[in-house]
């Protein structure tokens, strides 16, 4: 093994001539950069949160959980127009977002282990979401963190997150990973829109309704491994299988990969709890209550992972659901719950109906 004999610069931040010099011996080159603490969140590595990045050079996913630093632990956000929306801010951005936020405030070390939110409101897509952090603890091994997203002065949503510094130890599984086919053998969302065109077991109108409707791409690749709820019209059993995996090249960054996982589990999730439900004709509005992520293994979020979700029971409007990520490699990666509303649609009543 050869060792290199290098000059190492250590600059303290705001100190411009304050350099110190020193001769190491070291296995490759070495460059430090001392900030502090107070000032840490605002580091720039090449990552969701990189100014430098654009949508040329980066995965829409990652485009989309962009934050603009405001000072230190408050950072803003946006919806882009062809970022995932259904009237209002999807569900899935703001958890994305607000993990991103507090992963900017402990140390690079340190990775989240569990996240735990709350939907609060609706938010505006038209506005932008600030996102102000709350350092709870900081320790050997653990950080703790809250973050809350506001909008026009109030709380839309709430997130608390904990980190760990990586560590040796104990380590078993003992759920297995359904056998199920594999992404090449599935149908994109592409393909699956062109299919919904011709489907006999869709009614015309939503057939003309998605024949005419805009097609905006989804930032995350989607292969279900059966019926999609879009086009299940009957009865069936309250689960769903996919494998998703984002569009185009993710920073090496595992807090990067991390947040587009907790996006992605809020896409369709709470609808596995309507399947048993659902007939021909019936519309059923569905909304995020709150989202809770255990993160047992390092994720890769632009390949391929399986998300395995069951949903256990629904009373009282609310669906509930938990589910599994598993890597290629039958590798259990995060664990999910999540609740949901679920509320039959009603439609509205027209003028000449009005009794009052």
């Amino acid at each position: 093994m050869s060792f290199l004999k290098t000059n190492v610069n250590l600059r303290l931040a705001g100190l411009s001539n304050a350099v110190h010099h020193a001769d190491v011996v070291a296995l490759t080159k070495l460059s430090c950069l001392v900030l502090p603490h107070e000032h840490s969140a605002l580091l720039q590595p090449e990552s969701i949160w990189s100014a430098e990045k654009s949508l040329e050079t980066c995965s829409p996913v990652e485009h989309i959980l962009h934050l603009e630093p405001i000072e230190v632990d408050t950072f803003q956000g946006i919806t882009l127009p062809d970022a995932p929306k259904f009237g209002h801010v999807f569900g899935g951005q703001l958890v994305g977002q607000a993990l991103a936020a507090v992963s900017k405030s402990v140390d690079c070390l340190k990775v989240v282990h569990s996240s735990h939110a709350y939907f609060l409101l609706a938010g505006d897509v038209n506005i932008p979401i600030i996102y102000k952090v709350k350092r709870l603890r900081d320790g050997k091994s653990f950080a703790t963190r809250k973050v809350d997203a506001i909008q026009k002065g109030n709380v839309i949503f709430t997130l608390l997150a904990s980190f760990q510094k990586e560590e040796l130890g104990f380590q078993h599984q003992e759920v297995p990973m359904p056998s199920v086919p594999t992404p090449d053998e599935l149908l994109s969302m592409e393909e699956l829109r062109e299919q919904r065109l011709t489907d006999p077991r869709l009614p015309r109108t939503y057939r003309n309704k998605v024949a005419t409707a805009k097609f905006i791409p989804w930032p995350i690749e989607i292969r279900f491994c059966e019926p999609s709820p879009s086009t299940n019209q009957t009865k069936s059993p309250p689960s769903l299988k996919f494998w998703f995996r984002a569009k185009g090249k993710l920073s090496d960054d595992e807090a990067l990969h991390r947040c587009v996982a907790a996006f992605t589990a809020d896409l369709v999730s709470v609808h596995a709890s309507m399947n048993p439900h659902r007939q021909r004709g019936l519309k059923i509005d569905v909304m995020s209550l709150d989202h809770s992520m255990w993160f047992h293994r390092p994720i890769r979020a632009d390949d391929w992972v399986l998300f395995v979700i069951f949903s256990p029971t629904a009373f009282n409007a609310r669906g509930f659901v938990t589910g599994q990520m598993f890597n290629q490699k039958g590798e259990l990666l995060i664990s999910f719950f999540q609740e949901g509303l679920g509320r039959k649609r009603i439609p509205k009543r027209s003028a000449t109906n009005s009794k009052l």
